[in-house]
């Protein structure tokens, strides 16, 4: 059931690193033509590192692990593409859907396919009142339970981050701040929380993730802040959240359709800073993600 590209399965099976990288960005995150140009220069960073790229998503109901440029191509401009989170792959495979896989569903295929190291832009959470408690993105519950080193520039800005850093704590995964103490906002540096550990290499971080997979752990999270030359100023951001919160909630919108609707109005409001950020993080995070990988081998 699951289809792994010929170029990944030669890289598993010669012992060479890998990076899975997830298909969202590209059907949901991004417009055309920045969708296509942030994944393709995401692949490029990987093996500018050594290591091999794996994009994920599920190909009209095949999961696929490591999508061709062609592949690549249609995704970044097909219409109807669903999205799917950990819960929905049985569906998408079933009723033979092109899907695009979030964090958590990118987690679970990549690691059947035997990959350790996964890259993404940043990470679901707990969101903020007035969503009711039990909004909490499946990424946190899947980094719990599946073996992963996830590099990300931290959650996004729009979430709760006191409350997800604690659920994260709960679930036993370590968040390593990569060259910082305190944990990055995606689009900001960070503020005041404190991760779990600091690291000031990609040898350092994959001691770590080797030492709590050794032990019994599960997930593991490495947080690659934004250099402050593209880092969004917090009380700038912070009036573009609110003003979108505030939209978000007259036009009844919630559940899986506020984060996209968040995104997109704080892009507007900011004049496109935010996308051009959020492509920069991503490219970033391939990069230090391969680096990793690296490592680990």
């Amino acid at each position: 059931m699951l289809s792994i590209s010929p170029v990944v399965v030669a890289a598993l099976a010669a012992g060479r690193p890998v990076v899975a990288l997830e298909s969202t960005l590209i059907a949901h995150g991004l417009p055309y033509p920045a969708n296509l140009e942030t994944a393709l220069a995401s692949e490029a960073a990987v093996r500018d590192a050594g290591a091999t790229p794996a994009t994920v998503a599920v190909w009209h109901g095949t999961p696929t692990v490591g999508l061709t440029e062609t592949q690549l191509r249609e995704l970044a401009t097909a219409t109807g593409v669903s999205k799917a989170s950990r819960r929905d792959l049985g569906a998408a495979v079933a009723l033979k859907q092109l899907a695009a896989t979030t964090v958590s569903a990118t987690m679970a295929l990549a690691q059947r396919a035997g990959v350790r190291v996964f890259a993404t832009g940043g990470l679901g959470g707990a969101h903020r009142p007035p969503a009711p408690a039990s909004d909490i993105s499946a990424d946190l519950t899947e980094l719990g339970r599946t073996p992963m080193l996830v590099v990300c520039a931290g959650a996004k800005s729009i979430l709760d981050l006191p409350r997800t850093l604690e659920i994260l704590e709960t679930l036993g995964v370590p968040v390593l701040g990569f060259g910082t103490d305190t944990f990055p906002q995606f689009y900001t540096r960070g503020g005041t929380l404190p991760v779990s550990a600091r690291v000031e290499t990609p040898e350092q971080a994959a001691a770590v993730f080797a030492a709590h997979v050794a032990l019994g752990g599960a997930g593991v999270v490495l947080a690659n802040p934004l250099p402050d030359a593209d880092a969004i100023p917090q009380a700038e951001f912070d009036s573009w959240l609110a003003e979108a919160e505030l939209d978000a909630a007259c036009a009844h919108v919630g559940g899986a359709k506020l984060t996209p609707f968040l995104l997109a109005r704080i892009a507007e409001l900011s004049d496109g800073r935010t996308r051009v950020a959020n492509t920069k993080l991503i490219v970033a995070n391939a990069r230090l993600a391969a680096r990793v990988a690296v490592a680990l081998k």
